[in-house]
């Protein structure tokens, strides 16, 4: 089934700075997550389970992994009207910039949605981590007879003032709206919550920028040339002039908005039970479907760790980590609570044996890795001591940056044997 009457929009996001280095040679959507997947899985997965299958993806920056995932991941029948497409900024005889904001990027877009038969915009982020029927959210638009819809989620006090909070009446429509308010204006912006939300403090509602709407109002909103965000312009402007609907979400959401979220929702998945399910089948999510052997692992301890495919591991202990496609860890290392994003391919044997490669792909021997994020086709040598922490200062040089005590080794970084974090 295909759901001709939603047409998909992922909005790929900026520069992704604040995931730096991580976004420094490919675009935020194509970060790699929980060892074998990419952010954008996530609402494209999200949206093949809701039945919506046209998609576009808008990105501008290191957008070439990103488009090779998605050219080598998503094929539909050739008989079906199925899609994902990638959409860079382009200049066009009518626009010579690059996207100013998300409403920017899709009113610079809008030519190619245009040529679609549908009646909603779908318009999702390409870097959050959540499990949503999005069918379920154009039920209840329609059945409101709502301009725009808004998925919100209830948030604490605590919270609260990271976010745009909106407040809707008892029928769910949103009245106002607010970004990032200060502590002491809070108690107005309560909202009608569920009585388990209630019952966590979680009284306010946040918007979690995933929106719908209906076709002829976007293409109105998207004539102001003036207007160059969703978050902050759109929504805020239209509340007022255009019936705007609260769909609360009350499972599991996460902004992947820096290193310290990304490296928390990452080792989240380690739990007994987490929060964010990988293993649920009507949720499942997709992503390249790679031909790797399996992972094989001798002498080693293993305490929550997520490992993929195609990994040799030879390592002491592992605690609390995620190990990602094709890592190889040598004997007698200890790794722990660490993210270790893998490598895109296989040193060959031959330049093993003959020693034509120093310091081999992956953790070398008798190592310590702590608090770590190690990018794709790092070379770690042996005897390495890595130890994140607050202790640690914020730092950064060609090989590794500090964030918040979490040291994150660059892509394709090489170690030399014995280095000292």
């Amino acid at each position: 089934m295909i759901n001709k009457k939603v047409l998909a929009i992922i909005l790929g996001g900026g520069q992704g700075s604040r995931l730096h280095p991580l976004t420094e040679q490919r675009s935020k959507p194509a970060v790699p997550i929980a060892g074998k997947y990419r952010l954008v899985d996530i609402p494209i997965s999200n949206c093949i389970n809701s039945d919506i299958k046209r998609m576009f993806v808008l990105t501008q920056f290191n957008s070439a992994s990103l488009n090779r995932h998605i050219k080598n991941t998503y094929h539909f029948s050739f008989f079906s009207t199925a899609f994902v497409d990638v959409l860079a900024a382009e200049q066009t005889p009518n626009n010579k910039t690059w996207f100013q904001g998300t409403a920017d990027a899709v009113r610079q877009s809008m030519h190619h949605f245009l040529r679609h038969d549908f009646d909603y915009f779908l318009i999702l982020s390409g870097d959050q981590l959540y499990q949503m029927d999005y069918e379920l959210m154009v039920e209840a638009h329609e059945k409101n007879n709502a301009k725009i819809s808004i998925a919100t989620i209830p948030v604490n006090s605590k919270d609260a003032t990271s976010f745009g909070i909106l407040k809707a009446n008892d029928q769910n429509v949103i009245t106002s709206f607010i970004e990032k308010p200060d502590a002491s204006l809070l108690p107005e912006w309560t909202s009608e919550v569920s009585s388990e939300m209630k019952s966590q403090e979680r009284h306010y509602l946040a918007s979690m920028g995933i929106y719908i709407f209906n076709r002829n109002l976007l293409e109105e909103l998207m004539s102001d040339p003036l207007t160059n965000d969703f978050g902050k312009e759109i929504i805020p402007q239209s509340i007022d002039k255009h019936k705007t609907l609260s769909y609360q979400y009350e499972g599991y959401w996460t902004d992947i908005g820096n290193i310290d979220s990304f490296f928390e929702a990452n080792l989240g998945l380690t739990e007994n039970i987490p929060k964010f399910d990988l293993y649920d089948k009507t949720k499942r999510i997709y992503t390249r479907a790679r031909m790797l052997p399996t992972t094989k692992i001798s002498g080693t301890i293993l305490e929550k760790t997520i490992i993929a495919e195609g990994c040799i591991i030879s390592a002491a202990k592992i605690e609390q980590s995620v190990i990602g496609i094709r890592s190889r860890i040598g004997k007698e290392s200890t790794v722990i609570n660490t993210y270790m994003m893998g490598s895109d391919y296989y040193q060959t044997l031959e330049d093993i044996e003959n020693k034509n490669i120093k310091i081999l792909m992956g953790i070398g021997e008798r190592c310590f890795i702590k608090n770590t994020i190690i990018d794709k086709n790092c070379c770690i040598g042996d005897d390495v001591r890595i130890n994140g922490g607050k202790h640690l200062e914020d730092t950064e040089n060609d090989l590794y940056v500090i964030r918040d005590g979490i040291v994150v080794l660059k892509k394709g970084a090489v170690i030399p044997v014995g280095f000292v974090i």
